[in-house]
């Protein structure tokens, strides 16, 4: 009932026209992971990042190698 988290497989997406972004709030710290059109601006919301170990899990499940690839905005 109250076990670890299941492993998820990795997902594919469209890297066209896309890059990874974490989203940090400068008030509450609050830190959330997902991909942003270049085209358009509009990014899409995927994870909460609250450790290292999330954005760990984040960078596998999308197959990202490096954590160079995540650009941050705030």
């Amino acid at each position: 009932m109250f076990g670890k988290r299941s492993k998820k497989s990795k997902v594919s997406y469209d890297k066209t026209g896309k890059f990874p972004v974490i989203r940090a709030s400068i008030c509450t710290g609050e830190k959330v992971a997902g991909f942003k059109k270049e085209a358009t601006g509009k990014f899409e919301e995927l994870m909460l990042i609250r450790t290292i170990e999330d954005q760990k899990e984040f960078m596998n499940l999308y197959g990202i190698s490096s954590e160079e690839e995540i650009r941050k905005e705030w």
